[in-house]
């Protein structure tokens, strides 16, 4: 009996490897969730995305929960570094986009957002989440 359910999983590792290759292409989109106002954690997410968007890769950020202090003018002192990669990361191509929720929830007005950072709503996340083949990463 254990020889056949060792037969029918490897038999599925087989298969499900065949069926949906791990990595990635070459352009595939990444569209990365940073949800923390921790400057660490922010600059490691930014880093990352900017890596990949070098390597090809379009790159959507989607500011969201806490991370949408990082798009605030009123917090240049504390996110000065963050501030600096998104902008240099908006001039690069990549998207950066703020959940108008979080905005309303820790107020931030979008009069206080950096320039070029755009209210998301549902059609803008979506699109750039859901684009064939785009990965997502959570900071």
């Amino acid at each position: 009996m254990k020889y056949i359910q060792r037969l029918f999983l490897a038999l599925a590792l087989v298969l499900g490897s065949l069926a949906a290759p791990a990595w990635a292409g070459d352009t595939d989109p990444l569209f990365i969730n940073l949800t923390t106002d921790e400057p660490h954690r922010a600059s490691m997410g930014l880093t990352f995305g900017q890596h990949q968007h070098e390597n090809g890769h379009p790159l959507t950020i989607f500011l969201n929960d806490k991370g949408v202090l990082l798009g605030a003018k009123a917090h240049a002192d504390k996110y000065a570094a963050q501030q600096k990669m998104l902008e240099a990361l908006m001039k690069q191509g990549a998207v950066v986009l703020v959940c108008p929720m979080c905005m309303k929830h820790y107020g931030v007005a979008e009069a206080d957002l950096l320039p070029g950072l755009q209210p998301s709503n549902r059609k803008l996340s979506g699109d750039a989440l859901f684009s064939g083949n785009t990965r997502s990463l959570t900071w």
